[in-house]
């Protein structure tokens, strides 16, 4: 059987420069669909069955974070349910994965997907509880819905609102599966920190805010080639509707803490991002971020302080991104919150390196935080 490489699925990308023996696979990373950036590929291999594989990604040094493939090792899974991490190394320009697969099929991928279907089975799913109401918040560029759980009850006039949104960069799709924990643990009535939470807070809840972008196979763009975490100052429905129609919400709701899950390419490491840079960034604030990094730290081992993004002085772009944004808006606590495509240097799985399991354990303890952050509020 001749072996067969495809990508025509859902978030599937790659593009095929030479197949013609497992032994000899050469591809090229795929760029987004709308954009010049490249970094993310998802693929399927046929007819390699106890061969073993030696696949090169061939413009690996030349994708838009060629420092995140040291350290990394791709994702395989033979029924995209279980994955687990494949031998890989970079030599500064091109990525090779050494492996033999076990089945007729393998798929691999940048990191464990989280598929356009489990994301309508998620909203779905929560859907049920009756502490839960699903909103549609209108299109996006190709027509696909943008969905928003608000979770709590809404006609409390002391309940604070929490925002927590997700994969405005598609390809980052450990954030989904973070927020799918989260939303599992919240709506778990024997969760005592769920349970307390919706007695005090309503929940906004964007489980994906480029859903073009993930069907599509992006890393970061939307169907328009807009990246979303950079229009937040003055998004369009026609280049952005994403943001445009979560904000429009945001400020029909307001704001009093906000979380932004993403994942970083380079850093082996769970750590958040705050607002420093802005130039109305107060005292109170800057505590508020350190308790909150304090007590995500009691709740989660995985979570730290240590490693992360260095200050960087305030330019015109920081009123851009989400974070930054929502607290310049509303005066509140908005972090972005980053996990690792690689693996947690603190504590690594050799056998899966960071994934889509640990981040959904991640979110449930993310509520540990929230529920002491809104209590500081009152």
């Amino acid at each position: 059987m001749p072996i067969k490489i495809s990508s025509g699925f859902d978030a599937g990308a790659i593009d095929i420069v030479s197949a013609t023996s497992a032994d000899a696979i050469d591809l090229n990373i795929r760029k987004d669909s709308h954009a010049d950036i490249t970094q993310w590929f998802y693929f399927r291999l046929q007819g390699a069955r106890d061969e073993a594989c030696t696949i090169r990604f061939l413009n690996a040094g030349a994708t838009a974070y060629p420092d995140g493939w040291h350290g990394y090792n791709a994702v395989a899974s033979y029924d995209r349910v279980e994955w687990f991490r494949v031998p890989t190394t970079f030599d500064g320009k091109v990525m090779t994965v050494t492996h033999t697969p076990e089945f007729d099929s393998v798929y691999y991928a940048y990191f464990e997907p989280y598929s356009w279907e489990r994301h309508l089975e998620l909203l779905d799913r929560a859907q049920l509880s009756e502490q839960v109401r699903l909103v549609d918040l209108g299109s996006t560029v190709q027509g696909r819905d943008m969905n928003l759980l608000v979770i709590g009850d809404e006609r409390s006039t002391t309940a604070k609102k929490v925002w927590v949104i997700a994969r405005q960069h598609p390809g980052e799709t450990m954030a989904e599966w973070a927020v799918d924990g989260m939303l599992d643990a919240l709506l778990d009535p024997a969760d005592p920190i769920g349970r307390q939470l919706l007695k005090e807070t309503v929940f906004y809840v964007v489980p994906n805010m480029n859903p073009d972008g993930s069907v599509l196979g992006n890393l970061r763009t939307n169907a328009a080639g807009a990246n979303l975490n950079r229009e937040w100052h003055t998004p369009t429905m026609e280049r952005s509707p994403e943001v445009f129609l979560v904000k429009q919400k945001m400020l029909e709701t307001g704001v009093d803490l906000c979380l932004d899950v993403h994942g970083d390419e380079g850093l082996p490491y769970v750590f958040v991002a705050g607002s420093e840079a802005l130039p109305t960034f107060t005292a109170a604030q800057a505590a508020a971020q350190r308790q909150f990094s304090d007590d995500f730290k009691i709740a989660s081992p995985d979570f730290q302080d240590v490693h992360g993004y260095p200050a960087a002085p305030y330019t015109d772009e920081v009123l851009t991104m989400g974070s930054p944004h929502i607290t310049h808006a509303f005066g509140c606590l908005s972090l972005t919150l980053e996990l690792p495509f690689k693996d947690n240097a603190n504590d690594p799985d050799e056998l899966t390196g960071w994934s889509g399991e640990r981040s959904a354990r991640l979110g449930a303890a993310m509520l540990q935080p929230v529920l002491q952050a809104i209590r500081r509020l009152s």
